[in-house]
């Protein structure tokens, strides 16, 4: 995306990987959830997130260990112009899908018009750019862009390549439970709907030399088992029914691994730092809503949700305050005061920042960590009273209607229902009535897309190379569009103008002022209650499985795990 690739021409594996790792074995994952379909393309239905990159292949493989940076995958050369008007690919005639037959440029051609028209609402909007797309060989294809966007080259390089020979266009929008054909390195070999996944090495799979893959994919097998929620999923763990756990949950991580087998060493537990943003952890306040609509009401909730007691009594201290929507890297703004290229980006939308928030000097409300800081409470009562809301009789109501102050969150777990708990206490202390809403992953994935809430829990991961993505989190036009990133119902021109500021950004330097002067903006918005973030990843695995020593920006990957010899 910037400057120059990390790897040049025939290099033979990235370095977050062992190019030595032996094939073999079974690699058994858990999740917490359910799902019911397998199409990860569509906005209908839940699939596993794992189809994407096991199953199915894109024109080029992203490198884990650059921000952005791809390399030759599907397609064995690439070609732009210095301005990225255009990209065109020719694709390796070695490539093959599942079933042995050969990918061509209509095959990608197939899936760039099936994605643009019938896939999720960020495929149609990216594709959407193209203006024209055209086969120019068996296997050569060139897209022409029709706006200004540098990083539109590298999403093409990204676009999922699916067999024209075996997808209906006309179902394809459909549930389904029936295994898809891919050219990628496993093939699905058994489904029980909503509960277990099982994935087998595709046999003669095209691509197990090329560099981007050398090193990763190393099991013949793969499984994945869902659990209806995490302290089942947690007692599997326990009993080794499966291999690899990420955990979230500090106090889990700090008391929970006193057991045979962490003790006596055939479980390793690991802290593993990581070098991208760390992830924007929030309770996303719903602006369609009307009680949200006053952002002294946002801000009131903020200042109520008491972070200090919180990590202290619920998560022994083990949480970072999130703030930035990039915490922990180049990108973020906080503590540093915009500079020339900043201000001059945000000059036509001055009320979109807060005077803090353009010095450098905001950040996220604290506590005297007692769970009963009257100043914070006084401050919120302040707000409430300035939008219209008082406190009569223990209870918050409008001033005008008398309507009490009553805001549903939504969650989707019992960790996040123990939160949301927590913040209810704290809520009550300002007559705040907050009802707490726990259904089923199903349910809850459902109603997210249809933003049906007042308030919901969400983590928006970021890259050290934000792109297109960002307007599907933060974009105006996503806001109205079910099935984006925009939980909050964010209208914003200044956003979208830093969104395309970033977008058109060709120095490093331009960029980073372009993502933190987007950064201002949307800490400015006040549309979310920022929570918290662990500093790295917490890793739990049994001994029968190893990882490479060097580590991935991301941290450690799953798909470069081998299973440990004897």
């Amino acid at each position: 995306m910037h400057g120059a690739p990390a790897y040049a021409e025939g290099f033979a594996n990235y370095r977050s990987v062992n190019p030595a790792a032996p094939k073999g074995g079974r690699l058994v994952q858990g999740a917490v959830g359910t799902f019911d379909s397998l199409n990860p393309f569509i906005v209908r239905g839940t699939a596993p997130p794992f189809m994407r990159w096991n199953v199915f292949e894109s024109l080029m493989a992203r490198s884990p260990d650059e921000a952005f940076t791809c390399y030759g995958l599907v397609a064995r050369t690439v070609e732009t112009d210095d301005a990225r008007t255009y990209v065109a690919f020719e694709i390796d005639p070695r490539a093959r899908f599942a079933d042995g037959t050969p990918v061509t440029a209509e095959d990608v051609l197939f899936s760039f018009n099936l994605l643009r028209t019938k896939g999720r609402p960020n495929h149609r909007s990216y594709y959407g750019k193209v203006a024209k797309a055209e086969v120019t060989g068996p296997l050569s294809i060139r897209f022409t862009f029709g706006v200004v966007d540098r990083e539109l080259p590298l999403i093409l390089c990204l676009m999922a390549v699916l067999p024209r020979h075996a997808i209906d266009p006309d179902t394809f929008e459909q549930t389904s439970f029936k295994p898809p054909l891919g050219s990628g390195p496993y093939t699905v070999t058994e489904v029980k709907p909503g509960e277990t996944v099982v994935l087998a090495r595709a046999p003669d799979y095209w691509g197990a030399d090329l560099p981007v893959n050398r090193g990763s994919f190393n099991f013949d097998s793969l499984r994945y088992d869902f659990y209806r929620d995490v302290n089942t999923q947690f007692e599997a763990f326990k009993r080794g029914l499966y291999d690899i756990r990420f955990e979230t949950d500090p106090g889990r991580w700090k008391t929970g691994y006193d057991f045979p087998a962490a003790r006596d060493g055939r479980i390793v537990t690991e802290e593993i730092a990581t070098g991208t943003p760390k992830p924007y952890s929030a309770l996303i306040f719903n602006m369609r809503r009307s009680m949200f609509a006053d952002m002294r009401v946002r801000q009131a909730m903020v200042e109520l949700f008491d972070f200090e007691w919180a990590n202290a009594n619920l998560y022994f201290g083990l949480y970072r305050r999130n703030g930035s929507f990039y915490d922990d890297s180049e990108l973020s703004s906080l503590g540093r005061p915009a500079d020339a290229r900043e201000r001059q980006l945000l000059g036509a939308y001055g009320d979109a920042v807060l005077p803090q928030v353009m010095d450098g000097t905001w950040q996220a409300p604290r506590s005297d960590g007692s769970g009963r800081d009257r100043e914070r409470l006084r401050r919120a009562l302040d707000l409430f009273a300035s939008a219209g809301w008082e406190l009569k009789a223990g209870a918050l109501v409008h001033r005008d209607t008398g309507q009490p102050f009553a805001p549903e969150l939504l969650v989707g777990s019992k960790d996040q229902e123990r939160l949301a708990l927590a913040y209810q206490n704290m809520l009550r202390r300002a007559g705040v009535k907050l009802d707490i809403r726990l259904v089923d992953n199903v349910q809850f994935e459902a109603r997210k897309q249809n933003y049906d809430y007042d308030m919901v829990p969400y983590i928006w991961d970021q890259s050290l190379s934000p792109g297109n993505e960002q307007a599907f989190y933060f974009g105006s036009a996503a806001a109205d569009t079910p099935g984006t990133r925009n939980f909050m119902g964010l209208k914003s021109p200044a956003a979208d103008a830093m969104i395309e500021a970033l977008l058109a950004a060709r120095a490093r330097e331009d960029f980073v002022s372009a993502v933190r002067a987007l950064d201002r903006v949307l800490i400015s918005a006040q549309f979310s209650l920022p929570l918290f973030y662990t500093p790295g990843q917490w890793v739990a695995r049994w001994r029968k499985v190893e990882r490479p020593e060097t580590l991935a920006l991301q941290g450690t990957l799953a798909e470069s795990w081998w299973q440990a010899p004897g």
